[in-house]
């Protein structure tokens, strides 16, 4: 078995999910169920068939996410993963939907850090191990940090 660390490729402002789905309609039902919470999202998605054709199977709003979901899937290359980059959009916006898709086994991550996933690649194929999703804490908030981050959370919208 080979370790792999693979950095999702991705601009700074854009945030990614990164999950595990069962079957080959997973494209048409995460499209579905993204373009149904977020109307006009702007967003691409790619995901790795495990057997059969084994095709990289894609959707997208932004032909430039999808063209971006498509390389790292690609890359990534770990059968019934699925990747998808949103351009103007947060993950809490769609995450609820994502999950409730009936395929959707699993989600590894959804941020806008850097992310590198940790693969096993065997014989049979290529897994996800886990990611590793931006820094370690450098340390423990204090007062003012709480003070900063409810504020940001106002400004955001998320909390009142």
């Amino acid at each position: 078995m080979n370790l792999i660390a693979y950095l999702i490729d991705k601009p700074s402002d854009v945030n990614v999910i990164l999950g595990q789905a069962h079957f080959i309609k997973t494209v048409e039902d995460i499209h579905e169920a993204i373009v149904n919470t977020v109307p006009g999202v702007k967003f691409g998605l790619a995901f790795c068939e495990a057997s059969g054709d084994a095709l990289v199977r894609f959707s997208g709003t932004s032909p430039a996410m999808t063209d971006l979901a498509m390389k790292n899937a690609r890359a990534i290359a770990a059968g019934h993963s699925f990747i998808v980059l949103l351009e103007n959009a947060y993950p809490i916006n769609v995450l609820n939907a994502i999950q409730a898709v009936p395929e959707v086994c699993a989600i590894f991550c959804a941020t806008s850090n850097p992310v590198q996933v940790v693969l096993a690649d065997t014989d049979a194929g290529r897994g996800i191990l886990g990611v590793i999703d931006g820094g370690s804490p450098k340390g423990i908030e204090t007062e003012a940090d709480q003070v900063a981050r409810k504020a940001l959370l106002r400004r955001f919208g998320y909390k009142f």
